[in-house]
């Protein structure tokens, strides 16, 4: 069969969804990349991907015990999903002008590199950074850096509570009054009126864990992006929650910690500029109740269109992932159903550039 032809044909797999007299073409409309390199001319566009392990990644590439339902290989190659991701010859495309960087560590410990490399699917997992990054190199001709830096089991409201958060006293339902640390405070929680006693951790320890190994990255930045010699960072993604969903006063303090994080990122990487985009739980419906409504409350509620913080309008955008989701929830991640991970990339990755399109 011809190049062409089968060009042709996989153009024509594309999802096309057709509602009374509208014909609407799924995000699958993307086209192979092209195989050229950036205009190196210009600055390193950086995205920094950051929550727990989600965000990490557990998306199957090959078909498990349970069957190939679920697999990447089985959306793309049977189910024509995702079609930019494999080339006519049924090869996964590669991405010459993306660099996918991935590190991780726990609190201040060394950093682990995974992944340097242009983007392509390779391994036996995936995250959201494919979804994400097809969309941002299709969007613009400047090189492009997923950076990806995070860990499994961390929340929000201790391991990853940014610096210069404050620390505050939540009642429980039982009644029982408990004293929660601000930014390097420790241990996590110890009940009023007793001596609180430290551990080895403080709260924020994995967040400046975390951000400590994305700026070692882009000190030695020509190591990962072969050529580069600037870079600016240009926007954060955030996929997290399941930890602090888990706790009462966790989630009762999300928004503030999550607008706080937003506004210290930004901070931390002299980029005021930066826009962010985050996804909630795929679990959690807009009819849902409990501290998983709490999340997705506070997720809605730096979204700048909310219109609640003025100052995020045209730069914050939150995805809603209880649609894109396959099944199954965070805290065993999503059964490890590939097209969860891909569509909630891909729902951030547009989220980004219409962000980025309004600048």
């Amino acid at each position: 069969m011809s190049n062409p032809l089968k060009s042709l044909l996989k153009y024509m797999r594309c999802s096309v969804a057709v509602l009374s007299t509208t014909v609407v073409l799924s995000a699958d409309s993307l086209p192979d990349p092209d195989g050229q390199p950036a205009d190196m001319s210009k600055p390193v566009q950086v995205y920094i991907l950051l929550g727990q392990s989600n965000m990490l990644g557990a998306g199957q590439v090959q078909p498990g015990k349970k069957g190939p339902e679920g697999s990447l290989v089985h959306a793309v190659k049977e189910k024509g999903l995702y079609p930019y991701l494999v080339d006519d010859d049924g090869d996964w495309t590669v991405r010459q002008d993306i660099r996918n960087v991935r590190v991780m560590g726990s609190g201040l410990g060394g950093m682990r590199l995974f992944n340097n490399e242009w983007m392509t699917i390779k391994g036996g997992k995936i995250g959201p950074e494919f979804g994400i990054g097809h969309h941002l190199g299709h969007a613009s001709d400047a090189p492009v850096m997923i950076l990806k830096s995070c860990i499994g089991n961390r929340a929000l409201g201790w391991d990853l509570l940014p610096p210069g958060s404050e620390g505050y006293e939540f009642t429980d339902s039982m009644g029982v009054t408990w004293v929660h640390p601000g930014y390097k405070g420790s241990p996590e929680r110890w009940q009023k009126g007793t001596e609180p006693k430290q551990i080895n951790w403080y709260a924020g320890m994995q967040y400046d864990g975390d951000i400590s190994r994305v700026k070692q990255v882009l000190n030695e930045l020509d190591k990962y992006y072969p050529g580069a010699k600037e870079y600016e960072v240009a926007g954060f993604f955030w996929w997290q929650g399941d930890r602090d969903s888990r706790s009462e006063a966790l989630s009762s303090r999300y928004e503030q910690n999550l607008v706080h994080l937003i506004k210290q990122l930004r901070k931390d990487f002299s980029a005021p500029e930066a826009k962010f985009v985050c996804a909630t739980l795929g679990q959690t419906s807009k009819a849902d109740t409990g501290n998983g409504k709490k999340l997705l409350d506070a997720m809605f509620a730096v979204d700048g269109d909310s219109g609640k913080y003025p100052e995020f309008k045209g730069n914050v955008a939150t995805v809603y992932s209880h649609p894109l989701s396959k099944g199954g929830s965070s805290g065993g991640h999503y059964n490890g159903h590939a097209e969860t991970y891909m569509n909630v990339g891909e729902a951030m990755g547009r989220a980004m550039v219409k962000l980025l399109s309004a600048q």
